[in-house]
């Protein structure tokens, strides 16, 4: 599908640029260890290439990529400390946005979960590729419920980078159905206001989506010692 983006766009052609090439990354699009080169991109999406430069320096300083001698900027391979790490402080942020959500939970809220929960149960007889949005859109829903904008804003930058890794773990067979059903029970529980429920429920989410990213790791692993073998 061509890509168009017009002047009248809300968004600026540089800002344009780094959503495009971030978005791809985070899906998988773009794999660790590809080069990204600015010449190609600048063509492909009908722009030049100093926007294209700008989104690449914004991207290396959040560590989605980085610049490799004679090769130029390729996609950064996240090390298993630093997915280890970031899974370490979810299970703090995120379960202290489903404590502060279920607890200021309104009426309101309540309406745009219930819509929400319809929606995902819909999900579940669908193809699983279909989910990967549908858990973006699911986890700022919960961080918008918890009604704290600083750590909103925190946990959608932690997001963004777990992003990566929740992706390899739904590589392995059946983790997108589990963790659609996961986040319709943490929303049911919120929209109940069941704290203590709220709380258990992502604690589980969380450990569940780390065990299938290692899971999908030592996969990988096992499939590159039988290629030296």
């Amino acid at each position: 599908m061509e890509i168009t983006w017009e002047e009248k766009n809300l968004l600026s052609i540089r800002e344009h640029a780094y959503l495009y090439l971030k978005k791809n990354i985070l899906e998988g699009e773009f794999q660790a260890g590809d080069r990204l080169i600015e010449r190609e991109l600048a063509t492909k999406l009908k722009i030049s290439r100093t926007p294209i430069r700008e989104a690449l320096f914004r991207l290396e300083t959040q560590g989605f990529v980085k610049t490799v001698p004679r090769k130029g900027v390729v996609v950064s391979n996240i090390s298993e400390n630093e997915v280890i790490e970031v899974f370490t402080i979810l299970s703090s942020l995120e379960v202290l946005a489903v404590k502060l959500a279920a607890q200021k939970m309104d009426h309101e809220t309540q309406q745009i979960l219930d819509q929400k929960i319809k929606e995902l149960r819909a999900l579940e007889e669908q193809a699983e590729e279909s989910f990967n949005i549908e858990h973006i859109q699911m986890n700022h829903l919960i961080y918008e419920a918890s009604k704290s904008p600083k750590l909103y804003e925190i946990l959608s930058g932690l997001n963004d980078y777990i992003h990566m890794a929740a992706n390899m773990g739904y590589e392995t067979p059946g983790r997108r159905k589990e963790s659609l059903k996961e986040h319709i029970e943490i929303m049911k529980a919120l929209r109940d206001k069941d704290v203590e429920i709220a709380e258990y429920l992502m604690r589980i989410h969380i450990e569940n989506s780390k065990k299938a990213y290692f899971t999908y790791i030592e996969s990988l692993k096992m499939v590159k010692n039988k290629r030296k073998n």
